[in-house]
């Protein structure tokens, strides 16, 4: 990116400085505004490993505290990401695991459940990859930029950090919270519930801190096009008949709720001034019954469905839901050694998830032949589950010496498996009679894939700082790691073979593995050109884990044959590590007597070896492969600025140029890509190969976020907040350089405004989220070529691509519609 580039977004951040500021010069501000009492919160941090406030941390790291999280109607990270620059979180609906991008490092299509894992979770101390509903949550920190010295794999992007609020150790208090809200486009009411209790069992040494809350949401997205009874009920009716239509399919109103039910304890135990020591368990469960995802205007025009399908609705042939189950169960110990502390972080996780989804599209791309049964309609039946063990532990130092250190060592041990399975009911009966007695495990089932995995980590990690003048400061660290991971799968089409598969012990499962170690570095300088203002350079480095795709290897059979083979082509097996190296400008100032903050990011980074998701060429089975090289340069600004007595104004801009900068053949190639004629192939790769300059996709270029809040006394001792904030942000592509068939999901701006009442033991609050009800899009499943709507037919010699008439697969993830609610809350 050019100094051209790089000026516009760099005028625009010092044009939103002076309006928060004013337009006078700095003296005349101070000698022409009346000053507000106190100043803006400092906001604490612990992300370094020391104890520090945002302001004063030379990285970029944004906190939403207790607060901030309550005034914005904050709860769960979609909403996070819309107030920190740089991070993006696509909506998906909660159904499916929404991505998170930070700095537009992506090169996974913006598609379902399709996470880029470049940005670490933590709960705590411990690594949890979950999207917490945000109850009793002291704070939310956002590391922005590779972190991989101090937090290890997956921080590519950066690390997310949910602190719970810590048991209280000198009075008892409680809080009751509750919330009723409707969303538009949504028949029914949604609600939430909350309790917090806090009480001390031995004064000063002994407390314990337990929360429950429960958030149900309804659906908006009607399933209006399900079959009543599938192998028999036709998907596909006579469209211009309502009887035909009535008898053979059924409507599923507000299908996508969601229910989230979250628990903790935890007990604190301080027996002297020098020990700290908390025992935490932590369970959430979420249910959601549907995807966010409608085909409208998303279907061929050979499809007759295309016409009936409305704004709000999803032509799914099944209900889509998905259970899932995460719990932890963490020790975290403090010990006052005099010249450092000593911590000690222990964590056992686990999580279970079972679902639902239509896999009819998919198996018409795998071959035609299917359509030949007119009921034809499948769905499979997916679960999975995960154990792992984390222990950390590290020294900080402590005295007033020039020289500080963090030395430690961390062991990350998980294990799981996965059970995939495909049904395609009346299938069977259809091809080969009414059967005689059950043949395999399961009547009906098409497909079925087992894994499981064993990853092993293992890593020594530091950082030194000197303090070499009173206002320059230096600091080195390294990371030093090595991973083991090992995975055996298997899968069968009991639908196709001759030999029964009569229990899992049929299956053959074929063991693979991966290994690795290396090294990363940090260097971190920051001077203060005063006790207000102070600059940073960082060059950070972040990694990524490789691994096994865990499929077999193709056959020459496999490729000649004309039924479903599900193996790993050549470079299909496994997939390399890759890094990031980050380069960063910052710098961080407090103007007016902490009245105003400004903080502001210059960064530059390089991206090797990306891992990108896709899919196998034979069996279309989601698969990661190295991508080539890619970079993101760009800029990152906050501020807040107290205007007057009653009004406080905040802002956040960031512009991220994200693009890659090598070339890589066959990148966005479609499935069954091997199966092209070598002159086919030759006219249509160049659309679906990556090359430098192609923009990666899933995250917008620009993000603008601004809010004004306006507080006065009334009623004597009651406090009025009134807030309003707007949040907005550019066009996203769903592919690589938008090609194969991607497309750019425009820009758009959301408003959300709420009224609070608040005394000292009780509030309520009276909030609309998406004020004015946009309708917008986060994401896509598949894409164009789905609908029949694609730039290329699938040109494969051996099988003909299915009938676009009867795919309806691609769509549009929605973003929520407006939401209009009361909150109350009372503490005791």
């Amino acid at each position: 990116m050019g100094t051209r580039q790089l000026f516009k977004p760099n005028l625009l951040s010092w044009t939103i400085a002076s309006l928060m500021a004013g337009s006078l010069p700095v003296a005349a501000q101070e000698e022409a505004a009346p000053q507000a009492e106190g100043g803006i919160e400092k906001i604490q941090v612990t992300a370094t490993r020391r104890a520090g406030t945002v302001q004063d941390v030379p990285l970029n790291i944004t906190a939403l505290n207790d607060d901030v999280i309550r005034e914005q109607n904050i709860g769960d990270l979609e909403d996070v990401a819309r107030w920190v620059p740089g991070l993006t979180v696509t909506d998906q609906g909660g159904r499916e695991g929404s991505p998170v991008i930070v700095r537009g490092l992506n090169t996974t299509s913006s598609d379902r459940a399709t996470d880029a894992g470049t940005v670490a979770k933590y709960l705590g101390e411990i690594p949890l990859n979950i999207n917490l509903r945000l109850t009793d949550v002291e704070r939310v920190e956002v590391l922005i930029g590779p972190q991989g010295t101090l937090y290890g794999a997956g921080t590519l992007g950066g690390a997310i950090r949910y602190m719970l609020k810590a048991p209280v150790m000198d009075f008892t208090e409680g809080e009751i919270s509750g919330d009723l809200f409707t969303l538009a486009h949504s028949s029914d009411v949604g609600g939430e519930a909350g309790f917090v209790f806090n009480t001390p069992i031995i004064d000063d040494e002994l407390a314990v801190r337990a929360s429950l809350n429960y958030y149900d949401r309804p659906g908006y997205v009607d399933y209006n096009y399900v079959v009543r009874d599938p192998g028999v009920s036709l998907p596909d009716p006579d469209w211009s008949d309502p009887a035909a239509v009535e008898a053979n399919l059924r409507k599923v109103e507000d299908a996508n709720d969601e229910k989230i039910f979250t628990g903790r304890v935890s007990l604190r135990w301080t027996p002297n001034e020098d020990l700290d020591a908390t025992l935490n368990y932590f369970y959430q469960r979420a249910e959601h019954e549907g995807n966010s995802i409608v085909q409208y205007q998303s279907i061929s025009d050979l499809n007759p469905i295309g016409e009936l399908i409305g704004p709000y609705e999803s032509a799914y042939r099944y209900e889509e839901p998905n259970e899932r189950d995460d719990e932890l169960l963490s020790l975290e110990v403090k010990y006052d050694l005099g010249f450092a502390e000593l911590v000690s972080a222990t964590g056992f996780s686990s999580y279970d998830q079972v679902g639902q989804r239509d896999q009819t599209d998919l198996l018409y791309d795998i071959y035609s032949g299917y359509a030949d049964f007119p009921a034809f309609a499948a769905y499979t039946r997916d679960t999975g589950e995960d154990e792992v063990f984390t222990q950390e532990v590290r020294l900080v130092s402590q005295g007033d010496s020039d020289w500080n250190w963090i030395v430690g060592a961390f062991y990350n041990h998980a294990e799981g498996s996965s059970d995939d399975r495909e049904y395609t009911p009346g299938l069977t009966e259809f091809w080969r009679g009414a059967p005689d007695g059950q043949p395999n495990i399961e009547q009906d089932l098409e497909y079925i894939a087992l894994s499981d995995f064993k990853d092993i980590e293992r890593a020594l990690f530091g950082e030194v700082g000197y303090q070499a003048t009173e206002d320059l400061s230096l600091t080195v660290g390294a990371r030093f790691y090595e991973y083991d991971l090992w995975s055996q799968s298997g899968n069968a089409t009991p639908l196709y073979t001759s030999e029964p598969v009569d229990s899992l012990s049929d299956i053959t499962l074929t063991p693979t593995g991966a290994k690795d170690n290396g090294n990363l570095l940090k260097f971190n300088a920051s001077y203060n050109l005063n006790r207000d203002a102070m600059v940073y350079f960082t060059v950070s480095e972040g990694f990524r884990l490789g691994g096994s795709n865990g499929l077999r290897a193709c056959t020459a059979e496999d490729f000649e044959s004309p039924q479903q083979s599900v193996c790993a082509s050549p470079g299909e097996e496994d997939y390399q590590p890759d890094t990031t190296t980050n380069y960063e400008l910052g710098v961080k100032s407090t103007w007016f007597k902490n009245k105003v903050h400004f903080n502001a990011a210059l960064f530059n980074v390089e991206w090797d070896d990306a891992q990108v998701q896709t899919t196998s060429a034979l069996g279309a089975e989601i698969i990661t492969s190295n991508a080539g090289n890619a970079r993101s340069r760009g800029i990152e600004l906050s501020t807040r600025a107290i205007l007057g007595d009653n009004l406080t104004a905040y802002a956040t801009y960031s512009y991220a140029d994200a693009e890659l900068t090598s070339y890589t053949e066959g990148l966005l190639l479609p499935r069954r890509g091997s199966r092209y004629s070598p002159e086919v192939l030759e006219e249509i790769l160049p659309y679906y190969s990556g090359e430098p300059g192609d923009r990666l996709p899933g995250a917008p270029k620009q993000q603008f976020s601004m809010g004004i809040s306006y507080e006065q006394e009334v009623f004597d001792d009651k406090l009025l907040i009134i807030n309003y904030g707007l949040t907005a942000q550019g066009d996203v592509v769903t592919k690589v350089g938008q090609k194969a068939d991607g497309e750019a999901l425009p820009g758009y701006g959301l408003s959300n405004l709420s009224i609070k009442l608040d005394a000292d033991e009780w509030s309520v609050t009276l909030y609309a989220d998406n004020l004015f009800d946009k309708y917008a899009y986060s994401g896509t499943r598949r894409d164009m070529s789905w609908a029949g709507m694609g730039r290329y037919d699938d040109r494969s010699e051996t099988r003909p691509r299915a009938l676009p008439e009867l795919q309806r697969v691609y769509g549009h993830f929605l973003i929520p519609p407006r939401t209009v609610g009361v909150k109350f809350d009372y503490k005791f």
